[in-house]
């Protein structure tokens, strides 16, 4: 993937985002495009007795905020020796990163630290942009301190439209792959699909696979999804974000959130 957009913002998973943004290029040759998102904070607008007047100051300090962090990307950057530039949106977040991804391969943001306790907590920014978007999202987590790309890949395939989508997108990136496992989950009352499917995808594209076929048994799709997931211990995952709708999701769960809340390994999502 050669045009990798990096979410650029001072949180405690920056540096992890920006490791594994410049991990791919360096594995593809490629560039990163460093986004940063200014958006006005919501208490002003929603106030109209004072946000308006307070707005002027506040903005200024968000811009001081902003440009300090982009000083110290920058002077990271240009120790690790990649191809980068700069764009700054103001906007508010998921729409400003969805403006400057339209030719972006893959965009770069953060998992949750911990997983979350309630099934009703608000989706996190992988899940916003994987579902209003086009471009694949990799989301890593806070603490990473690199993305072996080149070590152990695991696809969660179930014939859907959305994995089809992860892992035709993901290609690029399998191609560097040392291993890469397909894992599907067997379900009673399930609409049919060839497991063998994606491996014979992934075989045009001279991109070596083994499947793994497990059973659901007592345990939710979920539950078996993780068990392989501790089993095989990959690198990064690629799958299909939000097969069920996203409201069906919010009020029941499903693989999406629980792998977004869980996982804590690098996730390729794409809708």
């Amino acid at each position: 993937m050669k045009s990798v957009l990096l979410h650029i913002h001072d949180d405690t998973g920056s540096e992890g985002r920006l490791q594994a943004a410049c991990d791919i290029v360096r594995a593809t040759s490629g560039h990163i495009h460093c986004v940063q998102v200014r958006s006005m904070p919501d208490f002003v607008g929603a106030d109209m007795y004072g946000g308006a007047s307070a707005a002027p100051q506040i903005m200024a300090e968000l811009r001081e905020v902003d440009e300090k962090m982009r000083l110290r990307v920058e002077e990271r950057l240009a120790r690790e020796g990649v191809n980068w530039d700069w764009v700054h949106v103001e906007s508010d977040l998921v729409h400003g990163l969805l403006s400057a991804a339209t030719l972006a391969d893959i965009i770069l943001v953060t998992l949750p630290e911990q997983p979350r306790k309630h099934l009703r907590d608000p989706l996190n920014l992988a899940a916003d942009l994987a579902l209003a978007g086009r471009t694949p999202v990799l989301a890593v987590p806070q603490a990473a301190k690199s993305l072996n790309v080149a070590g152990v890949a695991l696809i969660a395939w179930d014939g859907s439209q959305e994995a089809s989508t992860a892992l035709r997108l993901a290609v690029p990136l399998l191609k560097l792959a040392e291993q890469v496992h397909v894992v599907t989950i067997e379900e009673q009352r399930k609409y049919a699909f060839p497991s063998t499917r994606a491996c014979e995808y992934l075989s045009l594209h001279t991109i070596p696979s083994q499947l793994h076929s497990e059973a659901r048994k007592e345990g939710s799709v979920e539950d078996a999804l993780m068990t392989a997931v501790r089993a095989l211990r990959p690198d990064w995952i690629v799958m299909g974000a939000f097969g069920h709708s996203r409201m069906r999701e919010l009020a029941f769960g499903g693989v999406t959130r629980v792998m977004l809340r869980e996982a804590q390994v690098p996730l390729l999502l794409a809708h």
